[in-house]
């Protein structure tokens, strides 16, 4: 769809506003939010709610705004990120990056369901700038998703990218689809896993599991 090859820089306004010492900036497609927040005064009236009542008045932009917001994943491009830095070194032993924070939105529910994002790599004579790898987790999370497809969504893009010698996602996160609705199981955990390459190995993905669930510190 052309709206996803849209960048972050086409058609937006950029609002900013001093708040406690920093600047808030929000970026957001006016024409999209308008689109949108058009269809929400309807969606209220039929929850049977008065959409001209005060508390009422800006919520359908309100909502059009946190959802471009929340989806602005779609307006990024995972593997130029990791391209943007990438280095060329003779190192191959494992790289880990864990707890992650990952937030996203169902796409069933469109409610959201948020954790945390394990990931390992082997280098095979490139690493990568280590905070591209949380930024990766982002575009892909900010987007319509099940923890499943993001998943292997994050692996593909790392292996398919960097080609190193193996790749390891692990990913656990609590559903507001679960806990709000439906069988209403507040404490139950999803926790889902993709591996790639060396990880294949038990040895070595057992070290990758005990370094993600130790506390070094």
């Amino acid at each position: 769809m052309d709206h996803k090859l849209k960048t972050m820089d086409q058609k937006q306004d950029i609002n900013e506003e001093q708040i406690d010492g920093y600047v808030k900036i929000d970026r957001y497609d006016q024409a999209r939010i308008d689109r949108i927040a058009s269809h929400y005064e309807a969606i209220l009236a039929d929850l049977g709610e008065d959409p001209s009542r005060e508390g009422l008045l800006k919520t359908p932009e309100r909502v059009a705004k946190a959802l471009q917001y929340l989806t602005h994943g779609y307006d990024s491009k995972p593997d130029e990120i990791l391209r943007s830095a990438m280095f060329k070194e003779d190192y191959s032993q494992m790289v880990v990056v864990k707890d992650i924070e990952v937030f996203s939105m169902c796409e069933h529910h469109m409610l959201p369901f948020f954790g945390k994002a394990h990931i390992a790599y082997i280098p095979n004579g490139y690493i990568v700038g280590l905070s591209k790898i949380p930024r990766v987790v982002d575009s892909f999370a900010r987007r319509l998703q099940v923890q499943e497809r993001l998943t292997n969504e994050i692996r593909d893009c790392i292996q398919d990218t960097l080609n190193p010698a193996g790749v390891a996602v692990v990913i656990e996160c609590k559903h507001l689809c679960m806990s709000m609705r439906g069988v209403q199981k507040q404490n139950s955990v999803t926790t889902t896993s993709a591996f790639t390459g060396e990880f294949a190995n038990e040895t070595t993905r057992g070290e990758f599991l005990k370094l993600i669930t130790s506390n070094l510190s």
